[in-house]
């Protein structure tokens, strides 16, 4: 296994976390966070809860949405705050608690390469607990993405990805919602660079899910759809 403290001396780099509503999970996953020494950057998406103010107790810098604006918009906040703050990377985490905080150090690894990269996770690897509707709809979405950022992605839905700062600084990004992680990934692709993946463990807890399998299904075509038409928007 990797030396965390080893990498994090070669690059300054922090966690990003959009939430919305997620006071039982945030609390402790922004503690384990920060237990491996990493500093944590959390948006609160318009919560009703206090997820922000539980983040913030135990350690997160948090951005305040006075109301919801989707988990894209969320990321774009973020992205900015940690450009301006100079880090040199981020590795997004979603904030229901499904991602393991351990595997952190499986990006760290694919990261000492020299190579400017995206790394996503790859829940694709092991998916038997995987809700059915999740893993068709994800695979269909994979497949798609895959084809149109000529390499092959096999978990283009995953939230768990490492992004250098220089690639988010070439992106003009604009979805509001899910259909972010996808952005992200084709944008990036047409900019020439590589997107690899590392296995991941997932954390069913058999919540509620917040995607909504038809209608980000629906924004998901949409939005491929206008990259289709109109590529030279993504350059």
């Amino acid at each position: 296994m990797v030396n965390v403290q080893g990498v994090l001396d070669q690059m300054k780099m922090c966690v990003l976390i959009p939430v919305h509503n997620e006071s039982e999970k945030i609390g402790p996953l922004v503690a384990s966070i920060k237990q491996k020494g990493f500093p944590v950057v959390v948006v609160d998406d318009g919560s009703q809860d206090d997820s922000g103010k539980i983040a913030s107790e135990h350690g997160a810098f948090v951005l305040f949405h006075e109301k919801k604006q989707g988990k894209g918009r969320s990321l774009q906040d973020g992205f900015e705050y940690v450009l301006k703050e100079g880090y040199d990377w981020v590795l997004t985490m979603d904030g229901d608690g499904q991602h393991d905080v351990d595997d952190i150090s499986r990006f760290l690894e694919k990261a000492r390469t020299n190579e400017v990269c995206i790394i996503t996770g790859n829940r694709m690897h092991n998916p038997l607990e995987m809700p059915l509707v999740r893993l068709w709809t994800n695979r269909m979405m994979s497949s798609l993405i895959s084809f149109l950022c000529r390499q092959k992605i096999p978990d283009t839905q995953c939230g768990f990805r490492l992004i250098p700062c220089e690639i988010l600084r070439h992106l003009i990004l604009s979805s509001s919602d899910f259909e972010i992680e996808t952005e992200v990934l084709v944008k990036a692709s047409k900019k020439g660079f590589k997107i690899y993946s590392v296995p991941i463990k997932t954390i069913y807890l058999g919540g509620f899910s917040r995607i909504n399998p038809f209608l980000d299904t629906i924004r998901f075509l949409a939005y491929i759809i206008r990259e289709i038409r109109s590529p030279k928007k993504s350059q």
